[in-house]
């Protein structure tokens, strides 16, 4: 029997314009659109925060889905048009949100039990949206994050570390501009192969990702390329 409790994961980003919304709206790529159909009035999504690696809200499905273009997460082009009108339960600020990596958090969730912290072989569910939830899993964590609320227990990130997880600073020729990167939520948890012959590609990646900094553009750089990016060039970091 399905219990009605789904991953959400977030990027950083969209953790950020999501806190500064009304938070009404949840909105998810168009390829979701059959997995969001099976979505019921009343079931709740879990959400998780990439790369912080943290527990950070639980929302309440009032209606959906629907398509819709408007932008909520980007000024334009908003890729997330698969959308639920949601009722706010749960939205931490980020000093609050739960580190998965907690002991007493770590052990009682069957996807990390028993798991190195530092393998990578757990985060496919988590970076799954809209996948149901374990049902000890998710009973465990909506407990949790109801009672975090009234905690006084915090998790302090240090502001600038924070920062560096959504932005990068590249030099123009008249001044540094803020190149955003933003982490894919809706990624399937799957890691992309980095092939030797793809480093020639990289590297004119590189260069356009650049170029396109110093005419003031907004950069994205798809998840599957930016380790490699990174790896190659040194940019970005």
């Amino acid at each position: 029997m399905r219990n009605g409790l789904l991953s959400r994961p977030f990027s950083p980003e969209t953790y950020e314009a999501f806190g500064r919304s009304d938070r009404t709206i949840s909105g998810f790529r168009l390829r979701q659109r059959n997995v969001a159909q099976r979505v019921k009035s009343g079931d709740k999504f879990v959400c998780y925060m990439t790369r912080l690696s943290r527990w950070i809200g639980l929302l309440e499905v009032r209606e959906g889905p629907f398509i819709e273009q408007t932008p909520i997460c980007y000024p334009e082009d908003d890729p997330f048009v698969v959308r639920f009108r949601v009722r706010e339960l749960v939205w931490l600020p980020v000093e609050k949100a739960v580190p998965i990596h907690e002991a007493q958090v770590w052990e009682p969730l069957s996807s990390t039990r028993g798991q190195s912290k530092t393998s990578p072989t757990w985060t496919g569910k988590l970076r799954g949206s809209l996948v149901q939830l374990d049902d000890s899993d998710g009973a465990f964590l909506e407990t949790l994050l109801l009672a975090q609320v009234k905690s006084e227990v915090t998790y302090p990130v240090d502001p600038a570390t924070y920062r560096k997880l959504t932005t990068h600073r590249v030099r123009r020729a008249d001044k540094d501009v803020t190149v955003t990167v933003p982490e894919e939520a809706e990624s399937d948890g799957e890691e992309d192969e980095r092939r030797p012959e793809l480093r020639e590609s990289t590297k004119i990646q590189a260069l356009l990702v650049e170029i396109g900094a110093r005419m003031g553009m907004q950069i994205w750089v798809p998840r599957s390329d930016r380790a490699s990016l990174l790896a190659q060039t040194g940019r970005y970091g």
